[in-house]
């Protein structure tokens, strides 16, 4: 199939769903789903996003508000008239039975990219039996949609439609075809020897060097390439020298300045000449865990100092530690100070939860949740560090309020929990998002929500409320329907919104929405989300059930992702630190490892000193 907006086709797409694993690692709302696989002509396929799926169903929500999660089984790419991509897939249950809603329908999606998705409408093909397997291709010459499809009763069926819409559908009649060509036409498959691990192989278009570009941009983890310093500079001292920084390049075909540790014992400052200099291109160590025990991190600045906060597992989230440093690896085995625990408040006397450090209006404040009783009747809480108070002692923090409405009520009453409040600030305009679940009637799971805060009393809200996200994906509703841990990562092109979902198990996982700068940010059509997470057990070896990160940016410039994983699947929940690095698309990379960012081999580099 040609690719009528990508010049030559020199690149192959392998469309497949998984073999489900065992639960704690692939469990079948993570299998049964789309994921996709790369190749260039004569090679083997590498697969995309860490073998993991890319394009997810949506849940479906009852009456009472709960939602229905869904899965895909056999989905089909194909091109479209337009130039983008279709997918039509059979929806079924979470588990692969089958669903009641879907019986004689298709799940069309388009994309514009293979990065983002649109959920179209279910397709009714006007049987009533349900749809077992169906293939789909766009004929230029007749300039028709071929729809062929097979249903559980071993019937199989044509459209020749001018568009793929429900409409178009409905108006038409389908035509009876003989089982042994529709067959046939499904079970081909071009050459795939090399499959990816546990493939259930679909089909393979033909793609594009610029839209292979861009998925290996998106999908693949970029490593860095080359370390480049100026060839000559003429300096007065060494403070000169250790200015000069060095550009490091990356395989996706962005750059970083890092700072370079250079050697300058050699150099003569007090007599002229030109000095060759060697330097080593800077990279902070942080073996993971940083911190044990700790969960919900978060990393703050404040008056020249870093502070690390985080849940406290080890005495069962009955108290809030806090750590002071310098710099940011200092705070790795820097002293612990409490500042706040179960028996200071009455109102505070069981489980301390996800702290975070914000600062507004030129004061410090510990966003947290906070509860006398039992885990469902968890709510967030602000914590104001008093006027020229030092945030390492407990007596310099006012009493914890909890958050209200704008009507002065409590922010939810005995329905359900809030917690994981964050907050952010854009065009002198202060915003909170949280996660909020209702337990009563009927619990809902967590979703995320935001509103508009008073910046001289961040504990009030000024806006009603804003549903944001559901855990509408398999990923979000792994063992447990949560959205939860929302952190805000603001460039100056994007507002990006972090979260985490799932159970707070070794499928923990991070998602993202984002939104324009000048959006209007309690609308929810701002906000975009991407049908896959960002992190995951399968970012990097070793660490399951990653998430709950919070950003902070040092003293180089550079961002870094301060979360929390496991050390093995039944590890604690444990603290860690990542580059955060930004993608040729500007959006963030919450999976770069220290050997991506920095290749060992490529560390040292040298330039001439000319001193005069």
């Amino acid at each position: 199939m040609e690719n009528r907006n990508n010049g030559k086709n020199n690149y192959e797409l392998l469309c497949y769903t998984r073999q489900p694993g065992e639960d704690s690692i692939y469990s079948e709302k993570l299998a049964y789903s789309m994921h996709l696989a790369l190749r260039r002509e004569g090679e083997g396929f590498v697969p995309l996003n860490h073998n993991a799926g890319i394009l997810y169903a949506k849940a479906t929500q009852r009456e009472d508000g709960t939602l229905h999660a869904k899965s895909l089984k056999n989905p089909w790419l194909f091109q479209m008239a337009d130039g983008a991509f279709g997918i039509l897939a059979v929806r079924m249950e979470a588990d692969g039975s089958e669903d009641e809603e879907s019986r004689g329908k298709l799940l069309l999606f388009t994309s514009k990219d293979l990065v983002r998705y649109h959920e179209e409408e279910l397709l009714d093909l006007n049987t009533g039996v349900y749809v077992e397997d169906a293939v789909c291709r766009y004929d230029a010459d007749k300039g028709c949609y071929c729809l062929r499809w097979k249903d559980a009763q071993g019937g199989c069926f044509a459209y020749n439609l001018p568009e793929l819409s429900g409409e178009a559908v409905k108006a038409a009649q389908p035509e009876r075809l003989e089982a042994g060509a529709v067959l046939a036409e499904m079970a081909v498959l071009p050459d795939c020897e090399e499959a990816p691990e546990g493939a259930r192989l679909r089909n393979i278009i033909s793609i594009g060097e610029e839209t292979a570009e861009r998925l290996r941009c998106k999908f693949l983890v970029p490593v860095n390439v080359a370390n480049e310093v100026p060839e000559r500079i003429c300096a007065a001292s060494p403070e000169d020298v250790k200015k000069v920084r060095a550009n490091a390049k990356y395989s996706d075909g962005t750059c970083v300045e890092k700072r370079v540790d250079w050697y300058t014992g050699e150099v003569d400052f007090a007599h002229p000449g030109t000095y060759r200099v060697t330097g080593r291109v800077h990279q902070n160590h942080y073996e993971f865990p940083v911190a044990w025990h700790r969960a919900d991190p978060c990393i703050g600045k404040w008056k020249g100092k870093y502070y690390f906060i985080a849940t406290n597992d080890y005495d069962n989230n009955h108290s809030l530690y806090i750590r002071e440093a310098d710099t940011i690896p200092e705070l790795v085995t820097a002293q612990e100070i409490c500042i706040l625990n179960t028996s200071m408040y009455p109102h505070l006397g069981n489980l301390l939860w996800a702290p975070e450090f914000h600062i507004i209006r030129d004061k410090l404040y510990i966003f947290h949740a906070g509860t006398p009783q039992e885990f469902e009747k968890e709510q967030c809480h602000v914590m104001a560090l008093k006027e020229n108070g030092n945030p390492m002692k407990a007596s310099d923090w006012e009493m914890p309020v909890r958050v209200v409405k704008k009507d002065g009520s409590y922010l939810y009453g005995e329905q359900g929990i809030t917690l994981d409040m964050t907050e952010f600030e854009i065009s002198g305009r202060v915003y909170a998002a949280w996660s909020q679940r209702q337990f009563h009637p009927v619990d809902q799971g967590a979703w995320l929500y935001i509103a508009e805060l008073d910046p001289e009393e961040p504990w009030k809200l000024i806006s009603d409320p804003v549903l944001l996200s559901m855990p509408e994906y398999g990923w979000a509703n792994n063992h447990t329907f949560v959205d939860e841990g929302p952190f805000a990562l603001i460039t100056d092109k994007k507002i990006f919104l972090t979260f985490s979902s799932a159970a707070v198990d070794s499928t923990y996982v991070v998602g993202l929405l984002s939104a324009d700068p000048d959006a209007d940010l309690l609308n929810p059509e701002s906000w975009v989300k991407e049908n896959y997470p960002l992190m995951s057990s399968r970012s990097k070896e070793g660490e399951y059930g990653t998430g709950h990160n919070s950003y902070v940016t040092d003293e180089d410039g550079l961002v870094w992702n301060a979360y929390h994983g496991k050390p093995g699947v039944d590890g604690p929940r444990s603290s860690g630190l990542r580059r955060v690095h930004f993608g040729a698309d500007g959006y963030p990379i919450l999976e770069m490892t220290e050997e991506k960012d920095l290749a060992p081999e490529l560390t040292e580099v040298s330039m001439e000193v000319v001193v005069k």
